[in-house]
């Protein structure tokens, strides 16, 4: 990593401490499309600005609110990250290791991640919540390209357990406490910002595939990388191409996570409670 690197993470850091003072929380969930409602039950809540953190970049896409804010849930510390930068947004992936590393230099331990998918199979319809047992790289980018810094991590870091298998019961005791019914599953990552042929989403079906989707996985390899433990929930809106007989929007996504909200936001409320 370039010096020029390391003093981005460093302002970066700066700037959230300056902002928040005292102790940064631990955990920090990440909210996808559709599931920006949960800022409204964060307590004591006070927010910054993507615009206003060095190394952060703006969301562009509809959903994505693009604010850090700090607060408590289930009356313990958290922060929320609403809404996220994608690769298809023109973001090099290095940006994403950037803004997790800045999350890392704060303190942060914990990564908790949100997305919307599409379903790849008939038994994954919209409104279906799967955690994330692990993940496909297909979108032909890592954020860990380049330069190593070990001081940061290691130059080939292991993947085996990309989600941590104790944050995964948690989810899925959490789900069984708040009477949500939960799936278990395989996330892809594509760069998008197309949807995906029928002739690729059959192919990731074949492959183990649960759900896709277009975000997620870099996050969760910089995160690792850096020593976090990750943890991964993902809100199917839509079945895949092909699998559907409506055109894919994502105004659709948009619509069917707000449908299925509330059951998402009793999932993370109980894992909250536990975790």
């Amino acid at each position: 990593m370039s010096q020029a690197a390391r003093n981005v993470i460093e302002n970066g850091a700066n700037a959230i401490k300056a902002h928040f003072g005292g102790s940064f929380p631990k955990t920090v969930l990440v909210l996808g499309s559709g599931i920006g409602r949960f800022t409204e039950r964060l307590e004591e809540g006070e927010s910054l600005s993507y615009a206003d953190i060095p190394g952060f970049s703006p969301s562009t896409v509809a959903g994505h609110a693009g604010k850090l804010m700090v607060g408590k849930v289930a009356g313990k510390p958290l922060a929320l990250m609403a809404g996220r930068i994608h690769v298809y947004e023109g973001h090099p992936a290095q940006s994403i290791a950037t803004l997790v590393r800045i999350l890392r230099a704060v303190g942060v331990e914990r990564l908790i991640l949100t997305n919307a998918s599409g379903g790849l199979s008939h038994d994954m319809v919209a409104g279906t919540i799967m955690i994330v047992d692990d993940h496909i790289n297909f979108g032909g980018v890592n954020p860990l390209i380049g330069p190593n810094d070990d001081s940061v991590g290691p130059r080939f870091p292991d993947m085996t357990d990309a989600y941590d298998p104790h944050l995964r019961a948690l989810l899925a005791q959490a789900a069984n406490e708040a009477g949500v019914p939960v799936k278990r599953g395989v996330y892809l990552f594509c760069t998008g910002p197309n949807f995906e042929t029928p002739s690729e989403v059959r192919l990731f079906a074949q492959w183990g595939a649960n759900a896709v989707g277009m975000s997620t996985v870099p996050e969760c390899l910089a995160a690792r990388h850096c020593g976090m433990t990750v943890a991964a929930v993902s809100l199917v809106t839509n079945l895949a191409a092909g699998l559907s007989t409506n055109p894919l929007t994502h105004e659709e996504t948009l619509l069917e996570a707000q449908k299925a909200y509330g059951a998402m936001e009793k999932l993370l409320l109980r894992f909250f409670d536990l975790a």
